[in-house]
C-alpha cells in the first residue's frame, strides 16, 4: 500500500494590516488635524493596507470640515511623456500614429489615474469626490473644499498657483507621504513655477469634445490639444528633499509604513531656494 503524499505546504494568508479605526490613531499621533487641507502620497503595494480603509480613516481624522487631495494624474495622455513613449517604443512612424489615433480622450469623470497607486483611485472613485479637469495633471478631492479646490484647473496651468497644488499652498495645506520618499512629491514642482525665467516647453494631449448630435467619426470623442506649460523636472526631487530642513519633517509611520507630515509653503519655499541656487 503506497503510504500518503506528505501535505503541501499550508498557503500563506494576504497579510492583513489595521482597519480605518487604528490607522486614525497613528495619524492623530503623527500630526492629521481635524479641517486640515492634506494632499496625499501612497504607495501601498507591500504594507498589507487597504486603500478604502487608509482613505476612510483619513476622512474620518479630517472630518467634515477637511479635504483630502490626492494627484490623479493621467501621464501616459501625451505625445511626448516618457510614459507614452516608452507604450510606442519599437513601433514604426504608421503604427505610433494609429496608436495614438486609437488613445482614449481625457475625461473627469471616467479617465483612471496613471501610476499613482490604489489610495489615489480610491479617492477618484468615491461617491462625492471631485476631479479637476487636466488631462495630465488632474486631481482628486473628498471633503469641505474639494470641488472649489478642483474647480479653475486650465489646460495651460499643470502645477501653478491657480491649480489645485497653488490653492493647497496659499492656503497653507500639508503633504502626508506614506512609504514614499521626496521623489515623488508633487509640491516641489509648484516651485517650478516661482524660479526666476521657467524653462517652457511644448505639450500636447487628447481630450474629450462634445460633438454635435448625429455626427459620426472615428474620433468624434477627442481632439487633440497643445499648448505651452512649464517644463516639469523631477530628477533632482530626491536631492530637494535630502536637503529638506528635518525641523520641518513629522515623522512616524501609519500601520507599520513610514509616513512624513509637513507644510505645503514649507516644502516649495525651500524648493524654490534650492532650485534658485543650485539648477542653470
Amino acid at each position: 500500500m503506497t503510504p500518503p503524499a506528505p501535505p503541501g505546504p499550508r498557503p500563506v494568508p494576504p497579510r492583513r494590516g489595521p482597519g480605518a479605526l487604528a490607522l486614525a490613531v497613528h495619524l492623530r499621533l503623527l500630526g492629521v488635524r481635524p479641517g486640515m487641507r492634506l494632499m496625499v502620497h501612497a504607495s501601498l503595494a507591500g504594507t498589507g493596507l487597504a486603500p478604502a480603509s487608509v482613505r476612510d480613516a483619513l476622512t474620518g481624522v479630517l472630518g467634515p470640515g477637511g479635504t483630502l487631495v490626492v494627484p490623479a494624474f493621467t501621464p501616459e495622455n501625451s505625445r511626448s511623456s516618457r510614459a507614452h513613449l516608452e507604450r510606442i517604443a519599437g513601433l514604426d512612424a504608421s503604427g505610433a500614429a494609429a496608436f495614438r489615433d486609437r488613445m482614449p480622450p481625457f475625461d473627469p469623470a471616467s479617465t483612471p489615474s496613471q501610476g499613482m497607486g490604489a489610495l489615489a483611485e480610491a479617492v477618484r472613485t468615491a461617491p462625492g469626490a471631485a476631479r479637476s479637469a487636466h488631462p495630465q495633471t488632474s486631481f482628486a478631492a473628498l471633503g469641505k473644499d474639494a470641488e472649489r479646490l478642483c474647480s479653475g484647473h486650465r489646460v495651460e496651468s499643470h502645477l501653478g498657483e491657480e491649480t489645485p497644488l497653488g490653492k493647497l499652498c496659499w492656503e497653507g495645506g500639508q503633504v502626508l507621504m506614506i512609504n514614499v520618499g521626496f521623489s515623488v512629491c508633487t509640491a516641489f514642482h509648484l516651485a517650478e513655477y516661482r524660479i526666476p525665467k521657467p524653462p517652457l516647453r511644448m505639450y500636447e494631449c487628447v481630450v474629450k469634445v462634445n460633438l454635435p448630435e448625429g455626427r459620426q467619426g472615428r474620433r468624434q470623442e477627442g481632439e487633440w490639444t497643445a499648448y505651452e506649460d512649464v517644463a516639469l523636472d523631477d530628477s533632482d526631487f530626491a536631492e530637494i528633499g535630502r536637503t529638506f530642513p528635518d525641523s520641518r519633517v513629522r515623522r512616524g509611520r501609519v500601520g507599520g509604513a513610514a509616513a512624513m507630515l509637513f507644510s505645503i509653503p514649507d516644502a516649495v519655499d525651500h524648493a524654490v531656494e534650492w532650485m534658485t541656487e543650485n539648477r542653470r
